[in-house]
């Protein structure tokens, strides 16, 4: 799943770039908030319609985890890709790794921040550094350009903490708490929208379906993916697929964008892999059957 989660949102920041030239950067993430939520909500009621599956309840956590995961970094991230580049939006994602860490070491339970897996997180951002290069730090030239950094290291602290969030909820339905992340956040980004750029401009068919696709696969799906695994495997181990986001955005340039192959892409995936396999190596023994 973690695998799957890379290679998905890998393309996310291209699809999403697609869409911004159909409609406002509030709109794009209003857009693809209602399109995932009304088709996560029509799965939830055909299984089952319930939330908690114990009597124990939070639905103020529940609310946070709504707003951090979904709604504020979506709006941070649309507005953010108007003024920074996508290689410095994908260094911040892979920023999400380290915030989680000490975050999981003091909130929850058994994520304990030792040196093994200190160092593996280093290394693995170490590899994102390179992949990206200088290109990462090189201004635009825009006014906005510092508060498109800061909205998208905003946003990935939201990622982070919503993840910790996440895993102390109580027992619930997964689809359920995807259906309720993506209802909450429609709620609050679309009156949003409304008030700040008016009705939206209807898209013409090209511009539907490449917002459609992005509500579907990376919202939709992959939001759900997101929730299983920080609720079996943990937080730290949900945010290596940070690590992997760039790696595929790189990937999907060269071979669908028809960018230049960097020269640092090998150098770059063998440090990614192993800080992955560093600071999980408990994980990965199980996973591989070694007890």
């Amino acid at each position: 799943m973690v695998a799957t989660l890379g290679f998905v949102w890998g393309g996310t920041f291209m699809v999403q770039k697609l869409a911004l030239n159909y409609l406002p950067p509030i709109w794009v993430a209003a857009a693809r908030l209602g399109f995932a939520a009304l088709i996560t909500l029509a799965i939830w009621r055909l299984r089952s319609g319930h939330m908690f599956t114990t009597k124990e309840t939070d639905w103020p956590r529940l609310l946070w985890v709504s707003l951090l995961s979904a709604a504020v970094p979506f709006m941070l991230l649309a507005w953010a890709q108007q003024y920074v580049s996508s290689a410095f939006t994908g260094v911040s994602m892979a920023a999400v790794a380290l915030i989680v860490l000490p975050l999981a070491h003091f909130f929850v339970p058994g994520e304990r921040m030792t040196l093994r897996r200190c160092l593996g997180f280093v290394i693995g951002f170490s590899g994102v550094v390179v992949l990206i290069g200088p290109a990462a730090l090189a201004s635009n030239g825009s006014l906005l350009e510092g508060w498109g950094r800061m909205a998208c290291f905003a946003a990935a602290t939201c990622y982070a903490v919503s993840s910790i969030l996440m895993r102390r909820l109580p027992p619930l339905d997964p689809f359920g708490l995807s259906a309720t992340t993506l209802i909450f956040g429609a709620a609050l980004v679309i009156p949003l929208a409304l008030i700040q750029s008016g009705p939206p401009p209807i898209p013409s068919t090209e511009g539907l379906v490449i917002v459609a696709i992005l509500g579907l696969v990376p919202t939709a799906a992959a939001g759900l993916l997101r929730i299983l695994v920080i609720r079996t495997a943990g937080p730290v181990f949900m945010s290596l697929t940070n690590y992997q986001v760039p790696l595929w955005s790189v990937i999907f340039g060269v071979t669908v964008m028809g960018e230049p192959l960097p020269g640092s892409l090998i150098w770059a995936t063998l440090l990614i892999l192993s800080g992955v396999a560093l600071s999980q190596f408990g994980s990965m023994r199980k996973l591989f059957g070694g007890g």
